[in-house]
């Protein structure tokens, strides 16, 4: 195990700079040229040399090679340089946003959780019958209804229902609490309720497959009672699939909520990176899509982690 853990820690790095390589390629490769659009964006007329000097001080007129490494080099070093578009250090102003996206992921995905396992196996269980019907429906809801409409419909539902409006400017947890969950717990449900949708089918069909396996039928022909059958049978196996659902969903949560952040006027990850895209901020983009990349292979690694832990069967050694 310790080995198998050692080595997946290592592969990492392989990862990470392919993403990075890959990365900043595609954005040295897309039209546009950040110097122009912040100096002359509006149509002006700007002196080249002007122009060549500002290159200079970003480091675009050194060679591509040159700009790859030592953006590596600090990489490593967790210094991601400064923002092209503001000047000021990255690692600022990913921080400023990062609590907001990394606080709404947990909860959407804690809600997601609440709602998709008890469902989904509800569902499974009393197959074929109108409650079956009410979650299939509900989960198919989740799945078809856009985020952005969503959004809109609870933050009107809140206006004409409750005369409530969430606050707008974001507070953190711990400086107040109440004001903070008042404005991100209605985002959360949205998203929360979205996601569970996929996850409240996956888990609805893993149950009924494994509900009909062979070892099922012996525990119950054992004598054991229906609640011990599920639970402590068929339910750990089943959720193999529906963890991994999860926990890819949550990597994705933290750098793919621009929708509803538009629709709740939140600042976070999501809407940084598409600011730093549309500006042609290369360095902003490339640590954000770096932040991304990383979630996603650690939660990878979480993952096969607690598979180990859900069915004893499975061995790393």
């Amino acid at each position: 195990m310790h080995r198998y853990v050692i080595n997946r820690l290592l592969l990492m790095i392989p990862t990470l700079l392919g993403v990075a390589l890959i990365t900043f390629v595609l954005l040295r490769m897309i039209p546009g040229d950040i110097v122009l659009l912040k100096l002359a964006g509006d149509g002006g007329r700007v002196d080249p040399i002007v122009l060549q000097q500002e290159r200079a001080r970003l480091g675009l007129d050194k060679p591509v090679a040159q700009q790859f490494v030592e953006w590596i080099v600090g990489a490593a070093h967790f210094d991601f340089g400064l923002s092209m578009w503001t000047g000021r250090p990255i690692v600022q102003e990913v921080g400023i946003r990062l609590e907001l996206s990394l606080q709404l992921a947990i909860m959407a995905s804690i809600i997601a959780t609440l709602l998709a396992l008890p469902l989904g196996a509800l569902a499974a269980l009393k197959q074929d019958t109108w409650v079956d019907y009410v979650i299939r429906l509900i989960s198919i809801a989740g799945l078809s209804l856009p985020g952005f409409w969503l959004g809109i419909l609870t933050i009107l539902l809140l206006l004409t229902a409750f005369h409530y409006l969430p606050p707008l400017t974001f507070t953190p947890l711990l400086q107040n609490p109440g004001e903070n969950l008042s404005q991100l717990i209605w985002p959360a449900l949205t998203v929360g309720y979205r996601y569970s949708a996929v996850a409240t089918r996956m888990t609805r069909s893993t149950l009924l497959e494994v509900m009909r396996d062979d070892y099922v039928r012996t525990a119950r022909a054992k004598g054991l009672a229906e609640r011990l059958v599920v639970l402590r049978h068929a339910m750990r196996n089943a959720l193999l699939p529906v963890v991994t659902v999860l926990g890819l969903e949550f990597a994705f949560l933290l750098g793919g909520l621009l929708v509803t952040e538009q629709v709740f006027n939140l600042n976070g990850i999501g809407k940084l990176m598409v600011d730093a895209v549309l500006r042609r901020d290369y360095t902003m983009t490339q640590a954000l899509i770096m932040i991304v990349a990383g979630a996603f292979i650690v939660m990878n690694f979480v993952i096969d982690l607690v598979y180990v832990a859900l069915d004893p069967r499975i061995s790393y050694s």
